[in-house]
């Protein structure tokens, strides 16, 4: 599938009528280089084409062409226009995948790569051999409604402190058939459904009763969610989150990406406030795994910005990761907000975070993603100092080195 990204600025300087048949003159401008391809306009700015070939590699070759195509102006009446596209595909082998499914899946690849900017293949074989997308959209109002969910939660540990600083919860399905369906199969098909308002509001009033659970063991941590960007404009969702969490006094947080808040800033932005102004804390996720702008960055009521687990894993095998991770915990605090680092598993990478100056760390080596009992024995094994992370030997060596560096 290829989408004009550009097309409203492309409509203005070739008129409204005229915008509406550029895609037949991409077709035709395809069709001409690639005579294999099956293409056709499927609206003002999109082209679905199709492709069949010996090999998985055709499809990559065909992307490449189409990025050196692109990357000129094409000719449109005789003048020269620039047309931004976005790419995304899907590829399966003959016979294992129906036209329906590929349609799917080439639809979710245009989705990642207009949010990522850049071209996305996803292996639609891969997919459909693993999971039946349509019956589980249409199997999870259900599922909301019979418990079929849980939550996982994964611990936060405060560097300087040494203990655990609060929590995130992680939503998992029990399907009664399937077996654990783990989020990245059925969040998105919540947000096209329009079922991730019930799922979010079910997490909320859960982790509401965990905290209770938390307090009765002694200890009163903050326990962060992840609000999908679909969420962050409606306004329905808005009220009834704060309306639960103002009446049951839970401390909150929210997770939140950058890539959300793009869609529509002045509404997302707005209802960010909304929900500082009760005290919910405002994380943002992922950052520097997509457009990471600073524009937007400064307009966020965010005290917490996570680390993206890509630099984090290559913090000690990457000469240039380490000095991005350096310049973001810089600038966080600068912004006065507090940084953790996703993805730790080694305890070199902790004892480097900690000379940088990270406040938190989350991954692995801390704990993974564990039930609520499990996570209290964790928390009560800390208190005993018989669960210790304490690298500390490493961390002045570590010191030493930077400072020389």
């Amino acid at each position: 599938m290829i989408e004009i990204a550009n097309y409203a600025m492309l409509r203005r300087h070739v008129g409204a009528r005229r915008a509406e048949t550029l895609t037949s003159d991409i077709v035709a401008t395809l069709t001409a280089m690639e005579p294999s391809i099956d293409a056709r306009a499927a609206g003002r700015d999109r082209v679905e084409l199709e492709i069949a070939a010996e090999s998985r590699g055709a499809l990559d070759d065909l992307l490449a062409d189409f990025g050196t195509l692109f990357a000129e102006p094409l000719t449109f009446d005789a003048e020269p226009y620039l047309v931004e596209v976005t790419l995304g595909a899907a590829a399966a082998a003959a016979g294992e995948c129906d036209e329906v499914r590929l349609l799917e899946e080439a639809e979710h690849a245009l989705a990642e790569a207009r949010s990522e900017r850049r071209a996305v293949v996803r292996d639609a074989t891969r997919t459909s051999a693993t999971i039946d997308r349509i019956a589980l959209a249409r199997e999870l109002p259900a599922a909301i409604q019979n418990n079929e969910l849980f939550l996982q939660y994964q611990p936060k540990l405060h560097v300087r402190q040494h203990k655990v600083g609060s929590l995130e919860a992680l939503i998992r399905w029990r399907h009664p058939v399937r077996g654990l369906v783990l989020p990245g199969d059925f969040i998105p098909l919540a947000e096209q459904s329009r079922d991730i308002g019930p799922l979010t509001l079910w997490t909320i009033r859960q982790v509401i009763e965990d905290q209770r659970r938390l307090a009765e063991a002694g200890f009163d941590l903050r326990v962060f969610i992840n609000i999908a960007g679909v969420l962050l404009t409606d306004t329905a969702f808005v009220r009834q989150a704060c309306a639960l969490i103002e009446a049951s006094g839970a401390t909150m947080g929210f997770e939140i990406t950058e890539t959300s808040v793009i869609r529509d800033p002045q509404s997302a932005i707005a209802h960010l406030n909304v929900f500082a102004d009760i005290g919910i804390v405002i994380a943002i996720d992922d950052y520097g795994a997509g457009l990471s702008s600073l524009a937007y960055l400064k307009q966020l009521p965010a005290r917490e910005l996570k680390i993206d687990k890509l630099f984090v894993t290559q913090l000690t095998s990457s000469n240039r990761d380490p000095l991005i991770v350096r310049s973001t915990i810089d600038l966080a605090h600068a912004l006065e907000m507090e940084v953790v680092a996703e993805g730790v598993e080694t305890p070199a990478a902790l004892a480097l975070l900690s000379v940088m100056g990270c406040d938190m760390v989350q991954g692995f080596l801390i704990s993974r993603p564990v039930c609520l009992d499990a996570i209290i024995t964790f928390l009560r094994e800390q208190a005993k100092g018989t669960r210790t992370i304490e690298p500390s030997a490493m961390i002045q060596q570590l010191r030493r080195g930077w400072v020389r560096g």
